[in-house]
């Protein structure tokens, strides 16, 4: 019998994923191929209470993905014939064998981070149960996440070609102002490009040089400093760029961060806006909105900052995903060594 944990399509890429399955409703969450299972009212009531709860506590996005890879457990439910509350620790560790032995349309296995994802959507739907009462106890409390090596940034700029990222946005226009202004807070608090384009004036003291943000991921908020450039271009923005774009709509939105005709300004366009300032700076590597976070993290870390007033610059829950910066500090010392020791090559 053909696994329906097949049908994932992955891009090939170590680690990464393809999230862009529809969004699943209680009832399509269930249903599998052309076949739509009977669900028991108990069923539906269970998993819309868990969507509401899920809801409230997540961003829209993370909301999709945990709906999205619950589906794959609901369906391998439906296949084995087992009931939502009749699951045992035992068919818990039976699903995760069987994503280890699943494969994608291509052939391969599945990423250890796909793995991770469909693993964490049912720990945290049965948490969910047992919390409510819908269940004696959590099945799958003792579940482990399957381990993968925390993968180095791929691309992290030097200070000079950060330097020269920034510079490149210069000029009176709006959009440049606009452009410098956006460039300096990135490289300057190492901001999500979500949480960049989220951000509304009253978040900003550029006085006391911070910046608040709201409900980030995971829904957390957190003051992050910024730098003097920073609060400098933000300055001359708000005074003479937003005006302008502001008044190009008519009726402005309240984002700081305005699009071209004064609309909401797209997490894409912030990326591409990123790279033509690359390219003009002329950076070799290929450049985005997450390279700078990459990039301040580690020059920071270079510099002597203690690794946990990193964690909480960045916004990391958990203190491993900012380690890894702490790695890319060896690589450089091995590339050295490689690059400098009589035996090194």
């Amino acid at each position: 019998m053909t696994s329906p944990l097949r049908h994932t399509r992955q891009n090939g890429r170590g680690g990464s994923i393809s999230l862009k399955q529809k969004p699943l409703s209680s009832t399509s969450l269930l249903r599998h191929r052309n076949h739509a299972p009977s669900i028991s009212a108990k069923r539906e009531r269970l998993l819309r209470d868990y969507r509401d709860a899920i809801e409230i506590a997540f961003s829209p996005p993370s909301v999709k993905n945990y709906r999205c890879q619950l589906g794959f457990f609901l369906r391998w439910l439906d296949e084995k014939g087992l009931a939502v509350e009749a699951v045992q620790a035992q068919d818990l560790v039976a699903y995760q064998s069987e994503l280890l032995r699943s494969r994608s349309e291509e052939g391969k296995p599945l990423t250890i981070a796909l793995q991770q994802h469909r693993i964490q959507a049912v720990k945290s739907f049965y948490r969910f149960l047992a919390r409510r009462g819908y269940l004696l106890y959590d099945p799958a409390a003792g579940l482990e996440l399957p381990r993968g090596e925390k993968r180095l940034p791929r691309t992290i700029l030097s200070p000079a070609e950060a330097a020269r990222l920034v510079d490149a946005a210069r000029g009176p226009d709006p959009v440049r102002r606009r452009d410098r202004a956006i460039l300096e807070t990135l490289y300057s608090s190492g901001l999500r490009v979500g949480e960049l384009v989220a951000v509304v004036p009253a978040d900003v003291d550029t006085e006391a040089r911070r910046l608040h943000v709201v409900r980030g991921k995971g829904r957390k908020d957190r003051v992050v400093p910024l730098t003097r450039a920073a609060a400098n271009a933000i300055e001359i923005y708000l005074r003479l760029g937003r005006p302008d774009l502001a008044g190009r709509r008519g009726r402005a939105r309240s984002e700081l961060f305005l699009g071209n005709g004064g609309g909401r300004l797209s997490v894409d366009r912030v990326n591409k806006m990123v790279q033509a300032y690359a390219r003009r700076a002329r950076v070799k590597k290929h450049v985005t909105c997450h390279t700078l976070r990459h990039s301040v993290a580690t020059h920071l870390l270079k510099g002597g900052a203690d690794i946990r007033h990193i964690q909480a610059l960045l916004g990391h829950g958990s203190l491993h995903s900012t380690e890894r910066y702490t790695r890319v500090e060896i690589s450089d010392l091995q590339a050295a060594i490689r690059r400098a020791h009589p035996r090194g090559r």
